[in-house]
């Protein structure tokens, strides 16, 4: 076995062995120590408010031991902790941090910036917008000035805020067009010649007004608008704003608009039910009901059924059923599976020409950095010939679609604590399209003084005071400085952090054939099926006893499987080789078909699959497996003249769990 070079990484992390805290400690010694003499170089004139003297009293030596003991009890408390920098954890989505983010945040902690306008944080602001374009030109949104649209992006506390913002951000722009027309109704103004179809405001359904783009509403907005500044006064256009906002979501609420324009019904939201449970909750936290939610079916493969989608689309195009958007997932936390986004894109794409309008959100928390494996220095999307270079598998064509797609989609979640092996909470919101900023803004760009037109600002000019576009209010500057510094050190591009992410994927490949090889070695003990073929750095796997066709007793025996890679706070971490974790399928989530393919090439009998309500015990009505995120950097590591790296190591553990499970005796 060629053992693959991953000297490039040494740099990069502290090590499973912390092999790099020399360095580490010599370079945030040093900046600490800027730091000190920053405090002393402001106003040096300044008499010290804290003696020289203080540290020799009783009761200053009393308050520093007292936090040295607790600081001491922490300390060993926190060696609890899953060691995630460990090649033997295989478990959930982390691992060891990037060094250039770990000093930077490090770094950036003792300034305590506010990220929530430039006011607190005049340094640290800019550096989160300029990750926002990093990221934006990482998934093939337009970054540059002068042409549009143009994408801008931000950093949230986690994809969970960043896909509330994903809605967020498309109810704005969905619900404008009608409330801008009834205002100026009421306001007797008239515009002609505006909106796609070029012609009077008045002229426009409501229907037709609910289901324009992005573009198309911020283009409506300055037409009219600008019109309006032309003839109306300063007393007149206060007037108008007022109207306005009285017409408006934000004012009348969803019950009140719907009850006001009672020809519109509540707009859709469409997920694969593989999606994150971020999704229902979003609908809950805007107004907008779970029950407004469509769950689509997936495929074998776990992606999104696009058949599914396009029949839900269909009936709503039928019966004037509004859409707000339809999510695409990149990446899905339990099964790593990517979505044809592609397609979404050709369905949305197919019924704006019969007047139906979708806003497409990519949830691509776990796998949008994956962007980068297809990205050129030059910015340029890579041939699939070229990508797959580097892999016996990776990537589906399917796959090579869906991340060239993304970049005609509305908006995108992106984690950096996640893929980007930034510290958390790191997430980010990114948007193709900054003309919502005048959407989402807590002073409207319709209610603005005559002499300042936000609609005139350009967006990284509007951003100087983030915290009026964004849900959040203050907001750390440090992990915008983490990201920056990680971005600039490790570009995003293939030949960049493409590099990291390309050993993380090869690693996975290599366990997917390892564990088909197990499989066969186990064969008269168990059966090991792995339902999904990866579509990114993750595998899940089940476990059935040889002859065994009851799933609840298959899901008994996983567990206990599991439980040799369990974290158990009460033992020491020191007790177990390997570290990994587990998922489920629900039965509510499985198609009949996809139940029994899986459930058959396992020897379960299909009709001990039930539901919750039919299961006493609990154990039938899911499918448990065993999942393992493979995003440590050293995997693939072996020492010189070693036969084994840690995934031959692991697969050795896996199949002494199995036969010590089987036959107690053979336990230690």
């Amino acid at each position: 076995m060629t053992t693959p070079d991953l000297s490039f990484m040494h740099p990069y992390f502290l090590g499973a062995y912390a092999e790099n805290d020399k360095m580490v400690e010599s370079i945030l010694l040093e900046f600490f120590r800027d730091h000190a003499y920053w405090r002393r170089n402001f106003h040096p004139e300044n008499r010290p408010p804290i003696p020289t003297k203080a540290a020799y009293r009783e009761d200053f030596n009393d308050f520093v031991a007292a936090m040295q003991q607790e600081l001491h009890t922490l300390s060993a408390d926190l060696k609890k902790s899953v060691p995630f920098f460990s090649p033997r954890y295989l478990g959930h989505m982390a691992a060891d941090l990037l060094i250039p983010g770990v000093l930077a945040q490090m770094m950036t902690i003792l300034y305590n910036p506010n990220n929530v306008s430039d006011d607190a944080a005049p340094a640290t602001l800019q550096k989160e917008l300029d990750v926002g374009q990093m990221l934006a030109k990482m998934v093939g949104f337009n970054i540059q000035q002068d042409a549009g649209p143009v994408g801008w992006g931000h950093l949230t506390s986690g994809g969970t805020v960043a896909n509330y913002e994903g809605l967020w951000s498309l109810r704005a722009v969905k619900f404008y067009p009608v409330s801008l027309a009834e205002a100026c109704r009421d306001f007797g103004f008239d515009p002609e010649g505006v909106g796609p179809l070029k012609q009077n405001l008045s002229a426009y359904t409501k229907w037709e007004l609910f289901n324009l783009t992005i573009r198309e509403t911020h283009q409506l907005m300055q037409a009219t608008l600008s019109r309006l500044k032309q003839d109306a006064g300063k007393k007149d256009f206060q007037r108008f704003t007022k109207m306005m906002v009285s017409e408006s979501l934000e004012c009348l609420g969803m019950a009140g608009f719907f009850m006001k324009h009672t020809e519109l019904k509540p707009p859709k939201v469409i997920v694969p039910i593989s999606a994150h449970y971020s999704w229902e909750k979003a609908c809950k936290v805007l107004g907008i009901g779970h029950g407004q939610l469509i769950h689509l079916g997936v495929d074998e493969h776990m992606r999104g059924d696009m058949d599914h989608l396009e029949e839900a689309v269909k009936a709503c195009h039928s019966e004037q059923q509004p859409i707000l958007c339809a999510v695409g997932v990149l990446g899905s936390t339990e099964f790593g599976s990517v979505d044809p986004i592609h397609r979404i894109v050709e369905i949305r794409d197919k019924y704006k020409q019969k007047g139906l309008h979708l806003g497409i959100h990519v949830d691509g928390a776990w796998g949008g950095y994956m962007a980068c494996m297809f990205r050129n220095e030059d910015g340029t999307f890579a041939a699939h010939e070229e990508c797959r270079k580097d892999f016996k598998y990776f990537p589906h064509e399917g796959t090579w679609k869906a991340f060239r797609a993304v970049s005609e989609v509305d908006s995108v979640t992106i984690d950096p604590h996640k893929l980007g092996y930034m510290p958390f909470g790191c997430g980010a919101f990114v948007s193709r399209d900054a003309g919502i900023l005048d959407f989402i803004s807590q002073e409207a760009a319709y209610v603005f003084d005559l002499k300042d037109d936000p609609l005139k600002k350009p967006p990284m000019q509007k951003l100087r005071g983030l915290g009026q576009y964004i849900m959040e209010g203050s907001k750390p500057g440090a992990a915008a400085a983490a990201a920056y510094i990680s971005h600039r050190v490790i570009p995003l591009h293939r030949k960049g952090f493409g590099r990291v992410l390309t050993n993380s994927m090869q690693s996975c490949e290599y366990l997917y054939d390892k564990l088909y090889e197990l499989r066969s070695r186990v064969s008269n003990l168990v059966t090991i099926t792995i339902p999904y073929t990866p579509d990114s750095n993750l595998i899940c796997y089940c476990i059935n006893p040889k002859r065994n066709k009851y799933l609840a007793l298959m899901n008994h025996f996983s567990r206990k499987i599991f439980n040799h890679m369990k974290i158990d706070p009460n033992q020491p971490l020191q007790g177990h080789d390997f570290f990994g974790s587990f998922t489920s399928l629900q039965k509510s989530k499985l198609n009949d078909h996809e139940s029994a393919r899986i459930l058959e090439e396992l020897g379960i009998d299909v009709d001990t699959f039930v539901d919750a309500v039919e299961d006493r015990t609990k154990e039938a009505d899911h499918i448990y497996m065993v999942r393992h995120t493979l995003m440590n950097p050293w995997l693939m590591h072996r020492e010189e003249g070693d036969e084994y790296n840690y995934l031959d190591r692991f697969c050795q553990f896996l199949e002494r769990s199995i036969i010590m499970e089987l036959d107690p005796s053979k336990r230690r």
